[in-house]
């Protein structure tokens, strides 16, 4: 048994869509303003004008967190839907290009402006991240650098079954998630390294406020003094949340479906708990190198989940589809206490069918094939995204107005 919450949260950023034109559409403000009438702290304005964020509920289990994101989804596209636009759960947009975005007003979004200039400004990318408890106390934040440690060898594999982000400005870019390529422009990002204790990770934070890389851009301190603490510029694919006693897992794509959001977040959630039940066994999974690892998240950049990712161990090979059933075994025997086992399988449908990166290439090939059309291939893109995103809450909607 595990004895810390193990609960969930989960974030979402959505891409707001003018439906006759396809394209990003700078509409932040007015969904902002009705929306927060019904969701309220749950919604938030992003650096682009052209996405908007959700968060959940803390959620006990995983039945809860698929109720959430139901419940998000579906208020925010009725949001978006009364005022003539629509929403789109993806890594990037096929083609609306991030020179022509409007960006959010605040203090916050003009520092990084101000701090990162274009690095910043091309951040037209929209990602999904997990939340797992560990609670505030001592005990809690020494085990989420530990399984942080861990669980690092994980995030390439997480990466290439939510891969999301085969577009970038109208160009089929060979890549199944260009968002971590563009991403990775940014200080503070990729797979992060190792730490014996939560007391180095925290004297990391320190060092890094005391020389500014965390506080205001042009913030004057006095000589000797530590600058602005702000934790949430480190923005590693992992890492220990600063206000919520979580492992914030950041390094998937946004999940076009619901289902594939549930089996991303149920599997992040299971290895969590399998990485705990070793250490109450007085084991744990090896550490590898952070240059290791890196290697395995540029094929789950590039190949997603028809490629093959690096077995450390064994020093060979193996496809992801392979790789997918190894992860279900490996853990298989906190499934049922978790109420998982359906949602984590899932991974294996995932990894042999492909992602949505796979079906959004599967769909611009069939339209240009048949009219040799780019734009209405790529249109053709933005409406299949349109309709998976909705995908898992219909059903829903009506059981309960039957109710």
């Amino acid at each position: 048994m595990v004895s810390i919450p193990l609960t969930i949260g989960i974030e979402e950023e959505y891409q707001i869509i003018d439906p006759e034109t396809r394209e990003l559409t700078s509409y932040v403000q007015q969904l902002m303003n009705q929306g927060r009438v019904i969701l309220g702290d749950q919604l938030k304005q992003e650096f682009m004008q052209s996405q908007i964020e959700v968060g959940s509920h803390v959620c006990r289990n995983i039945e809860e967190a698929r109720q959430e994101i139901i419940r998000l989804r579906r208020t925010v596209s009725k949001v978006a839907a009364e005022h003539g636009r629509e929403i789109v759960a993806a890594g990037t947009h096929p083609f609306s290009r991030w020179q022509d975005q409007k960006f959010s007003e605040g203090q916050r979004y003009d520092d990084l402006q101000a701090t990162m200039q274009d690095a910043a400004r091309r951040m037209l990318l929209f990602g999904m991240h997990v939340h797992i408890g560990f609670g505030k106390d001592k005990v809690g934040r020494e085990l989420t650098v530990d399984i942080m440690n861990q669980l690092r060898y994980f995030l390439p594999h997480i990466l290439a079954l939510s891969t999301s982000s085969p577009f970038w400005h109208g160009r089929d870019t060979g890549m199944k998630s260009y968002r971590s390529l563009v991403f990775e422009n940014m200080p503070r990002t990729g797979i992060p390294p190792v730490f014996n204790s939560f007391n180095e990770y925290d004297a990391y934070v320190e060092t890094m406020a005391k020389v500014g890389a965390l506080g205001l851009h042009g913030t004057q301190k006095p000589s000797g003094e530590s600058g602005t603490k702000d934790a949430t510029k480190i923005w590693w694919d992992a890492r220990p949340h600063p206000n919520w006693g979580t492992l914030e897992v950041r390094v998937a794509d946004m999940c076009t479906t619901v289902d594939e959001c549930i089996s991303i977040a149920a599997l992040i959630q299971s290895l969590v708990a399998k990485l705990l039940k070793l250490r109450n066994q007085n084991m744990s999974w090896r550490i590898y190198p952070t240059h290791l690892i890196a290697e395995n998240k540029w094929r789950a950049v590039r190949y997603g989940t028809g490629g093959n990712l690096i077995d450390f161990g064994i020093e060979e090979e193996v496809p992801m589809h392979f790789l997918a059933r190894e992860l279900v075994e490996f853990v298989d025997d906190v499934l049922d206490e978790l109420g998982t086992r359906a949602d984590v399988e899932r991974i294996v449908h995932i990894a042999t069918e492909g992602s949505s990166a796979d079906r959004q290439l599967e769909v611009y090939r069939h339209v240009y094939n048949e009219t040799q059309d780019k734009q209405a291939a790529l249109f053709a893109v933005v409406d299949h995204l349109i309709t998976e995103t909705k995908m898992g809450w219909h059903k829903s909607v009506v059981e309960q107005e039957e109710k």
